[in-house]
């Protein structure tokens, strides 16, 4: 295999993953229902979810409607996804706590992109040129407290991931702010690299995983469920590379956590 000739794009990505999918079905405890969110700044947000059809359609305070995808991971875990203003926009929302975490992800115009790793990192940069923005949240009626504690439990960690029969990926959780990813098997068979990443206590067992690639820009949000074995989130990138529409496809996966040590970095 020629490495350097096997990077895919975003888009190529989700066409992989799309056949015979461990995602979740749809979930409408929301639909015809509203969502209100206090952040931690003391601004708010709402928004109201229809149902159009089998599609699920977000109504946003700016008055944008958008397609959204909503989904239960757990009972009284919730999340909500879509795509607004050229940006990607997740909801993690845990009904029990009262808690909740919203993110804002964005991808590099062209001229950003193609600045090379050792140019970013002589200008003391991320290598990533993928933006996140996280802002803690409680839902408006419920709860004390704001978002979700970053966590360093799943360091040293060494996970698998089956997306659908034919794509398998391990993650080495390295550190509060690096991971490996490595596909074992797939349309990226045998590409590996070390990209960004944060953490989030959910629960117990129960965490909010966001990876940033450099490579190819690429945003991965997932919610991990080590107790019952069970992945749910999304990948968003541009679909050619980094030109082109928005690809921002839905993904799961049945996972396995295959050992675990102590990692030399807490």
């Amino acid at each position: 295999m020629s490495a350097a000739a096997n990077w895919i794009s975003v888009g190529d990505l989700g066409q992989g993953f799309a056949t015979d999918s461990n995602t979740l079905p749809p979930c409408h405890d929301f639909s015809g229902k509203s969502l209100e969110l206090l952040f931690e700044d003391g601004s708010s947000w709402n928004a109201n979810i229809d149902l159009d059809g089998n599609q699920q359609i977000i109504n946003l305070p700016n008055g944008l409607r958008t397609n959204v995808r909503v989904t239960s991971l757990c009972e009284g875990v919730y999340f909500v996804d879509y795509i607004t203003d050229n940006q990607a926009v997740s909801l993690v929302a845990d009904m029990v706590s009262g808690r909740a975490l919203q993110l804002q992800g964005k991808l590099p115009a062209r001229e950003e992109a193609s600045v090379v790793l050792q140019e970013r990192a002589a200008a003391g940069l991320a290598l990533t040129t993928v933006s996140v923005v996280f802002r803690n949240a409680r839902i408006d009626g419920g709860g004390h407290g704001f978002g979700f504690p970053r966590t360093k439990e799943l360091l040293g960690k060494h996970v698998r991931y089956r997306y659908s029969p034919t794509e398998v990926y391990e993650h080495l959780y390295l550190n509060e702010t690096f991971y490996t990813w490595h596909c074992l098997k797939g349309v990226e068979a045998g590409l590996a690299d070390t990209d960004l990443c944060h953490y989030f206590k959910l629960r117990d067992n129960l965490y909010l995983f966001v990876w940033q690639e450099k490579v190819v820009p690429t945003l991965g949000v997932v919610l991990l469920d080590l107790a019952r074995g069970k992945t749910d989130g999304k990948i968003f990138g541009k679909a050619d590379f980094v030109d082109g529409e928005f690809s921002n496809f839905k993904i799961g996966a049945f996972v396995e956590a295959i050992n675990s040590s102590q990692p030399l970095m807490t």
